[in-house]
């Protein structure tokens, strides 16, 4: 990847542009957008910024910026950026304890059969597999993770469930995420956390930051319940 390729700039609103770094979901361009964000961050007149897998958009003040102020600004922020320098440190590890008790994860046989693995094998693939997060939405706190084993690829499931709890921990296709509030959500769930995802104190409001390196550790059911977890939900 070279800065003087990407991202793409263009306009979605009087007072918002959208960088595409590439059509491909990959780590490199994850680093990338994320060094890109770290320095447009420190720039006054930027007022939010929302990075995605491939993506990432700026809103600013128009009372700072017009278009053309804005679109200088950016392009000489990345100039001044080499796309190859990032360095794992850079990452923060998230370690989630989850319980993989058939009690909380209604969905792990179904996984299990799909994948044409036991359930013991869905879970140890899971937790020995360390995820990326590349995008923060749906609800607050909610990171999208990847990439999942190939072998754990799972379809969304035919119709949603009106209620997801809270900490449950989830595929779908080639993803995995953990619900961070009780929700609708159509992912295969096959397991809970007892840990708080949403932090209202912190500067990112969430555990999991986008960039941030994610790994999920088993623990017993009666841990599960020490740490505070619910049984509650289904």
């Amino acid at each position: 990847m070279s800065s003087k390729d990407f991202p793409n700039i263009e306009m979605v609103s009087n007072q918002s542009c959208l960088l595409t770094f590439s059509q491909v979901i990959s780590e490199p361009t994850s680093n990338y957008i994320a060094q890109v964000t770290q320095h447009l961050v420190q720039l006054a007149g930027i007022v939010d910024l929302v990075p995605s897998y491939t993506t990432l958009l700026v809103v600013f003040d128009d009372d700072h910026y017009d278009r053309f102020a804005i679109f200088k600004t950016i392009r000489q922020t990345i100039e001044a950026i080499d796309p190859n320098d990032f360095s794992v440190k850079d990452q923060r590890e998230v370690v989630i304890p989850v319980y993989y008790g058939k009690e909380v994860a209604p969905d792990i046989d179904d996984v299990a059969n799909h994948c044409k693995l036991s359930v013991d094998e869905v879970i140890k693939r899971h937790h020995e597999t360390t995820y990326r997060a590349y995008a923060i939405g749906f609800t607050p706190g909610f990171a999208f993770l990847g990439n999942t084993p190939d072998e754990l690829h799972t379809p969304r499931k035919t119709t949603p469930r009106l209620k997801v709890p809270t900490g449950s921990v989830a595929l779908a296709e080639n993803q995995t995420a953990v619900y961070p509030s009780v929700t609708p959500g159509g992912w295969q769930i096959i397991g809970r956390t007892p840990v708080n995802l949403i932090d209202w104190g912190s500067k990112n409001l969430a555990l999991i930051a986008m960039g941030d390196s994610v790994r999920f550790e088993p623990i017993s059911r009666d841990e599960f319940l020490v740490q505070g977890g619910l049984l509650d939900g289904f």
